[in-house]
């Protein structure tokens, strides 16, 4: 029998609906995408609700030809210790009807560590699927989510070196951690439209390619805090050239509540975009700005320069060639101002880069070892 025979008897001896694969937020669909698909009827989808607008969750599942969740919860607009609680309650009761044969969390959010907890408490193996990240920033929600999911996972999928080494010095190590890579990797590379697609796409929004640049934002760091909002505002105003920037429903209720929309004025603003049309646009961006922790993983596979506009970062790799961290000041338009300058050199300096998180095969991975490990 071949490794791929083997793989696939593996995987076909897990019950259907066996791996509850439990989601909340875009990024985590975008992220997990291939691991469903590999999984095929073996995956139990549920999410938890914690993007609940239409534009952040179920656009996702459409554009990416995922079927819709099992199971919903709604738990989006409590605080983060309410969308906690009330995940793992409904998990819980979930996990005591239907005992999964594993749990499959991702990243950092609080749908993530709900479900990290639920499988934990039901005695359910938990994968966690991009486990070691650390910003060593105890601020950030997302850092306390993130070290409690590792440390409560059965199985932790690191994605780099970096991550492996993050958890062997949290006395995290052995068998139960492998390096996976991440499956950002595939997701970019099965999304991003092909070339004719991504001209039409510059041309309906009047765009030019490397004359523009793409910029989101939408961490409470940012968000919350009306001085840091209006100051990235404004720095995203003094860039010399086009910005377009797609407006997170978080942002717009901030810029609202803050009387900030007169930033908006000089800004090319959308809503919310789907993951083929945002990679489209940033494929083509001159650079990038932003506070997401997904894009700076992102940028590595488009080989775009980015701008990270947060205290800290939890993704260290793409800080190596990719981007830079500043904080919210005039560093936003200066950095963009000079990068601007030499575009060209900067452009083919980055496309002889390689992308730190791997080979576009995690998912592939993942898959196999959670059909190696719990089919049985």
């Amino acid at each position: 029998m071949t490794t791929t025979d083997r793989v696939s008897a593996e995987i076909a001896a897990l019950p259907d609906g066996g791996v509850a694969v439990v989601l909340g937020t875009r990024p985590e669909i975008v992220k997990l995408a291939g691991i469903i698909r590999h999984l095929g009827p073996k995956a139990r989808i549920v999410h938890t609700g914690q993007h609940y607008d239409e534009a952040m969750s179920d656009v996702f599942f459409t554009e990416l030809g995922l079927p819709l969740p099992d199971v919903r919860f709604a738990v989006g607009g409590a605080t983060r210790a309410g969308q906690i609680a009330a995940a793992l309650e409904a998990l819980d009761l979930l996990f005591a009807d239907i005992t999964p044969a594993a749990v499959v969390v991702q990243g950092d959010t609080n749908a993530t560590v709900a479900g990290a907890l639920a499988g934990n408490a039901r005695s359910v193996p938990v994968v966690h699927v991009e486990a070691g990240l650390r910003s060593f920033d105890r601020t950030m929600p997302e850092e306390h989510n993130r070290i409690v999911t590792d440390h409560v996972s059965d199985l932790l999928c690191a994605a780099t070196d970096d991550n492996v080494g993050n958890l062997v010095r949290e006395g995290i190590s052995g068998s139960s951690v492998i390096r996976t890579g991440n499956t950002v990797v595939e997701a970019v590379l099965s999304q991003l439209p092909h070339p004719a697609r991504r001209e039409q796409l510059l041309a309906e929004r009047g765009l030019v390619a490397d004359q523009y640049v793409l910029a989101t934002v939408h961490r409470p760091e940012n968000t919350d805090d009306p001085a840091a909002l209006a100051t990235i505002l404004a720095e995203l105003n003094r860039i010399p050239c086009r910005v377009v920037l797609p407006l997170h429903p978080r942002t717009l209720r901030a810029v609202e509540q803050h009387g900030l929309a007169h930033h908006l004025d000089g800004l090319a603003v959308t809503g919310p975009l789907g993951p083929s049309e945002f990679l489209g646009l940033a494929a083509h961006a001159a650079l990038l700005v932003s506070d997401s922790g997904g894009l700076q993983e992102e940028c590595t596979v488009l080989k775009r320069p980015l701008i990270v506009v947060r205290r800290s970062t939890e993704r260290p790799e793409a800080m190596r060639d990719f981007a830079v961290l500043v904080s919210p000041g005039p560093l936003i338009s200066k950095t963009a101002a000079k990068w601007l300058d030499d575009l060209p050199g900067l452009h083919a300096q980055l496309a002889r880069a390689s992308s730190p998180f791997g080979d576009g095969r995690a998912s592939e991975r993942i898959v196999a070892e959670i059909a190696r490990r719990f089919a049985s």
